[in-house]
């Protein structure tokens, strides 16, 4: 496998059918300029693939050469369990794709983890409503991070993972974690996926970060994609920069590409065009 395949038809067939396994590449994008979306549409499309290869071929079609959908796909969020993320998927991408596509997607909800020291009442976040004498076992539970860390040990290795999102931990820090751990846990999944030899995607909006914060978990990832609103005249339009990454960018600098201009469609995120260097 030399490819494992972003699920975005136009951006794969670019860069020679997708991202070189055993990367972690940043999601960094501002509110609504479709960083999310490309997380749903590549985990759904990917996941399409396992589940029903005639609609794939319909919205996606031909993997590349040497590239390989992972046998399985994993979606870790921190504060959305399956149900919501279902809803936000269909109102992103035709029914019927969400529908077939979803069956293969692994959802991990860790909200029980990442709420569980908050104020939060306990009936928002959790089937079960806690009784008082529970609380004092709170601070027992398994901390969030050694849990993320246990459900990747088992389920990386040769996948694809979606952790949805880094914005969430960043904004959870507390007396007990600081920025440094968000930090090494990047360089700490960059490390680790090199053995995984499988795909991880890790979301983050980066209006909640400082440009120095920002510039350390690019440093961490091995690639960065960003995603952002661009002014022209009375018109917005999303676009999508690679920052950085290495055995892709060089592909796109052949091609003499600059920015990916996006649009969200029926299939979910896509290319509506490119801008060269002239």
């Amino acid at each position: 496998m030399d490819r494992i395949p972003f699920g975005i038809r136009q951006l794969d067939t670019i860069i020679d059918g997708g991202a070189p396994p055993g990367n972690v590449v940043l999601l960094s994008g501002e509110a609504g300029a479709g960083s999310r979306e490309f997380m749903y549409t590549s985990a759904i499309i990917n996941g399409l693939a396992n589940t029903d290869r005639e609609l794939h071929d319909l919205y996606y079609g031909d993997v590349a050469a040497g590239a390989s959908v992972t046998d399985e796909i994993h979606y870790v969020s921190f504060t959305a369990d399956s149900d919501q993320l279902y809803r936000e998927m269909d109102r992103t991408m035709d029914t019927e794709i969400v529908e077939s596509g979803f069956d293969a997607v692994e959802f991990i909800d860790m909200a029980e983890s990442y709420f569980h020291t908050s104020s939060v009442p306990r009936d928002w976040y959790a089937e079960e409503t806690g009784h008082i004498r529970d609380m004092a076992g709170r601070h027992d539970r398994e901390d969030l991070f050694a849990a993320l860390g246990h459900y990747l040990n088992e389920h990386a290795p040769g996948n694809l993972i979606v952790l949805d999102s880094l914005s969430d931990l960043i904004s959870a820090i507390g007396d007990d974690r600081d920025w440094s751990d968000i930090v090494y846990l990047v360089k700490g999944l960059q490390k680790a996926a090199h053995s995984w030899n499988g795909l991880i995607l890790v979301h983050v909006n980066h209006e909640t970060v400082t440009p120095e914060q920002h510039g350390q978990l690019v440093d961490a990832a091995n690639g960065t994609m960003t995603f952002e609103w661009e002014q022209g005249g009375s018109e917005r339009a999303r676009t999508l920069v690679f920052k950085k990454f290495r055995g892709v960018l060089s592909r796109i600098e052949d091609e003499n590409i600059i920015r990916f201009e996006t649009e969200i469609g029926d299939a979910g995120f896509d290319i509506s065009d490119v801008r060269k260097i002239r």
